[in-house]
């Protein structure tokens, strides 16, 4: 499905450069569920915004279904990433004046379709992660997990191919993490949707179908 072939990323700082992905290589198939595991400063998070289109590599290739994502304009780009790829980030980004099922819409709304098509949508997947009982409760009226349940059902709203998750569990306790991971992977088996997830919990890595170990910018 996604095919990372040489990948190199620089960035300047104070004058210099600093090199955090190092000829990355790898594989994705469709319907696994990933676990990008290393320490601080390893480049994970750079190599899943490469993936993600949003950031462009210094050198090297990222084809998806065998397209070079990186010859695309950038709107081709952003019309892609709304379509087929989902975002989850250890901070979920809702828009606190928006109740959890307008937030969980906001993917189709930025496509122009109707509200009345994709709120039945939304009111399904925020169902099927638990939340039912709060479409209409704000940010501020939700707990951490929930808010990152909302998170995911947004990106899933578009029905992507492929859903990358930044430290999903980072800001929750122990308990709420491990319930967000296995909701994860009962979304990834049930509905077939390939997850990339970026963690430190080695607990919650083991679950996943594949663990890719990252130290200083390369895959070991």
């Amino acid at each position: 499905m996604i095919t990372v072939t040489d990948l190199y990323k620089s960035f300047p700082m104070g004058g210099q450069t600093l090199t955090v992905l190092k000829g990355v290589n790898l594989q994705i198939h469709r319907g696994e569920l990933i676990a990008i595991v290393g320490a601080s400063g390893a480049g994970k998070s750079t190599l899943l915004h490469v993936i993600g289109t949003l950031d462009r590599p210094t050198t090297g290739t990222v084809h998806f279904d065998g397209q070079d994502m990186f010859q695309m304009s950038e709107g081709e780009q952003a019309e892609f990433r709304n379509r087929r790829i989902g975002f989850v980030f250890q901070f979920h980004h809702l828009l606190p004046e928006f109740t959890a099922l307008e937030n969980a819409c906001m993917p189709a709304l930025i496509q122009r379709r109707y509200q009345v098509e994709i709120e039945p949508e939304a009111i399904a997947l925020l169902e099927e992660v638990g939340l039912g009982a709060r479409l209409h409760h704000k940010p501020g009226e939700l707990s951490g997990g929930e808010q990152q349940r909302v998170a995911v059902a947004r990106a899933l709203l578009q029905k992507p191919d492929l859903v990358l998750a930044d430290e999903p569990t980072g800001n929750l306790d122990t308990h709420t993490g491990e319930a967000l991971f296995a909701m994860m992977r009962e979304l990834n088996k049930a509905r077939g949707t390939t997850f990339v997830i970026v963690t430190h919990n080695d607990k919650l890595s083991a679950q996943a179908d594949r663990i890719v170990h990252m130290q200083d910018g390369q895959i070991v």
